[in-house]
């Protein structure tokens, strides 16, 4: 009967919650309130959005929380190992709105050993299976791309640009750029490859193998096949990508990043990855991965297109015998079923209806 009355969005959640607990994950709940410092410092770690202040009555100057995962890590203890799961409302200014985003995510902190790694995106993909039958889990590693950068003396701003283009797979501008500031063509033909590798972890390794160029590449593909190898002995390789043109800001990431894609929804769901450089400017030298679905991305997928807006509708008149019409109706709940009273049929689409009368409950005629 529960299953019939939650929403999708609703069950959901009930089935994350449920994974991440089956797993040893706690789960951590946090203030709608944190310090203004804690966002303003890690501000470009934030997905996307301005931050909504305001001053208490002490004058601090407070943030609604546009994130979780910053809360968890400032909480973390050095030195231990923490796993936490969240589902939490989060708050946003986006295209000059005030919004409120359910945020769904778990945070594994304290180790980065390949297990912690493969449990964390082993969850990711479940929790797609969770919401949707039809999803892509998209790997990349941050260091195959940084790694390329690695012996050559270009600007920062100007590796920026360049991972822009990466990013949007734009491989035009990624010629004028290099054009434009004396690049090699080897780096400049080494993007363009990067920036076009995608498809199935066979398809893609060995055109990545050949895009080489020093050993933090060779490392970060080492660690994508361990990765690639524990998900297929475990039974879970199926509908997983490799795209390196995911880019991650990478004075917070590290390692492994990943997205996931739900049929039928335009943009990724589902983000995370490594990101022990958060840790380290934090103060807390350790691993942590993680990530987060945003549920308000899943809107349009969990919305039901009822036919009905009730099951059973039942009308009265006045001077009706409302504590033996209530006693009637009572015994119709049950089964999931849901009835509506009141005194005429505006507005409202029903299954059924029934039209409480002195002799009783009876059937409405059409």
């Amino acid at each position: 009967m529960t299953e019939n009355i939650l929403r999708k969005e609703e069950k959901t959640i009930f089935d994350l919650r449920a994974l991440y607990e089956a797993y040893g994950y706690k789960k951590y709940k946090m203030s709608k309130f944190e310090e203004y410092d804690l966002y303003a410092e890690n501000k470009s770690f934030l997905a996307e959005g301005n931050i909504i202040t305001f001053n208490d009555t002490h004058g601090k100057l407070l943030a609604l929380k546009p994130d979780v995962t910053l809360s968890i890590v400032k909480n973390a203890v050095n030195g231990t190992v923490l796993k936490e799961y969240y589902n939490e409302n989060v708050y946003r200014a986006i295209d000059g709105e005030y919004r409120e985003i359910m945020q769904v995510g778990l945070e594994s902190i304290g180790s980065d050993d390949l297990f912690s790694t493969c449990e964390v995106i082993l969850l990711a993909k479940k929790s797609l299976e969770k919401i949707s039958d039809k999803y892509i889990l998209d790997l990349s590693n941050a260091a195959f791309v940084s790694g390329l950068f690695e012996d050559s003396d270009i600007p920062y701003d100007v590796r920026e640009k360049l991972l822009e283009c990466v990013a949007g797979k734009n491989t035009h501008d990624i010629d004028r750029i290099a054009n434009e500031n004396g690049l090699s063509a080897d780096i400049s033909d080494k993007l363009k490859g990067i920036a076009q590798l995608y498809g199935t972890f066979e398809s893609v390794i060995d055109k990545a193998r050949e895009l080489v160029s020093n050993d933090t590449m060779k490392n970060a593909l080492c660690e994508l096949e361990a990765i690639y190898d524990f998900m297929k002995e475990v039974g879970e390789s199926d509908n997983i990508r490799l795209d390196f043109s995911l880019i991650n800001d990478m004075s917070y990431y590290n390692g492994i990043i990943f997205r996931g894609f739900i049929d039928g929804v335009p943009h990724g769901v589902l983000a995370g990855g490594r990101y022990d450089k958060l840790l380290s400017k934090m103060g807390k030298p350790m691993g942590a991965v993680g990530f987060a679905i945003y549920m308000n991305l899943l809107d349009l997928y969990f919305d039901d297109v009822k036919e009905y807006d009730v099951d059973i509708l039942v009308t009265y008149e006045d001077g009706a015998d409302i504590i033996a019409m209530t006693k009637m109706v009572n015994m119709m709940l049950g089964g999931g079923r849901t009835v509506r009273v009141q005194k005429n049929t505006d507005n409202i689409r029903y299954r059924e209806h029934y039209k409480y009368t002195e002799g009783g409950l009876e059937v409405a005629k059409a």
